[in-house]
């Protein structure tokens, strides 16, 4: 079965050697996405934006593989600091409260200390919740 690779033109990926998003048949996996703003390169240092930003990201990614927020099946988030954790749920609850992937949250350090969430998640293409 062919895969299909997504960038978001990230320097991340070339540097590290991964992609934004997999496709495979009709599953969709995204990798852990930061807040950066891949535009521009910024990141704000409200963990709530950027978990709202990492969801900007990913919607995008869910986007060029044909499929979207609501066909998410699967999410582990990363925090530094699971205190932060509380300060992201309302960005989660509207992307996801009606979703309901099943879900896990994971403290540990991260690439860059300007990062204060990762989010990686697994869509299969059709299984958005009527």
């Amino acid at each position: 079965m062919p895969r299909q690779l997504i960038s978001s033109g990230s320097p991340f990926e070339a540097d590290i050697g991964y992609s934004r998003a997999v496709v495979v048949g009709d599953w969709v996996f995204v990798s852990g996405t930061t807040g950066f703003d891949y535009a521009t390169m910024a990141i704000s240092d409200d963990v709530a934006e950027q978990a709202a930003q990492c969801l900007r990201n990913i919607a995008h990614a869910l986007d060029q593989a044909g499929s979207s927020l609501r066909e998410v099946v699967r999410v582990t988030y990363v925090l530094p600091d699971g205190g932060d954790f509380p300060a992201c749920w309302p960005a989660l609850r509207t992307a996801f409260g009606e979703v309901r992937p099943a879900a896990m949250m994971v403290s540990a350090g991260l690439a860059d200390p300007r990062m204060k969430i990762e989010i990686e998640v697994t869509a299969l293409k059709g299984s958005a919740p009527r």
